[in-house]
């Protein structure tokens, strides 16, 4: 090896090293910075997050949806759910009924779950597998249309 090819190997190796390190920085402080997530949803009033539902057997004619609604400026109500997977939406929970009508109150969270108050899908066209998503529009009475996505999440239970 020739011994004038020495220091410029080794501005080489230091440019090298300099880049990597640049890179490692660079990529840290993109996960330092704060995010939206892909499953929230922002009105002018309130936030939704997480849109979900279990996966469905095959001779399932219902699912239960829920989310979290949050972030709330100023009161609202859930007035409507539609996606192209069920023909309808009722309310469910303790106070079941036909028309979805849910209040959000001003700065709380709601919480739409399948042990509370959430949102039944009926009328299913098709089963509702694991990882899929769909559309999903939310109609509330002050903050308008908010289109989002349904995700599947897993279930209880195996269908075979």
């Amino acid at each position: 090896m020739n011994h004038d090819s020495l220091p410029h190997l080794k501005r080489q190796r230091q440019r090298q090293r300099r880049l990597a390190l640049q890179a490692l920085s660079a990529s840290c402080l993109g996960w330092a910075w704060p995010r939206a997530r892909a499953c929230e949803y922002y009105t002018g009033l309130l936030r939704v997050t997480h849109p979900w539902t279990r996966a469905t057997p095959a001779d399932a004619t219902t699912a239960v949806l829920c989310m979290r609604l949050d972030e709330v400026t100023t009161a609202d109500r859930l007035i409507g759910v539609s996606t192209p997977v069920a023909t309808g939406a009722e309310m469910g929970g303790a106070q079941p009924c036909l028309a979805v009508s849910i209040p959000v109150p001003a700065d709380s969270v709601t919480e739409l779950s399948e042990a509370g108050v959430h949102v039944r899908l009926t009328g299913l066209k098709h089963p509702l597998q694991v990882g899929r998503e769909y559309a999903l529009t939310l109609e509330f009475e002050r903050s308008g249309t908010v289109l989002a996505r349904l995700t599947v999440d897993f279930t209880t239970q195996r269908f075979l």
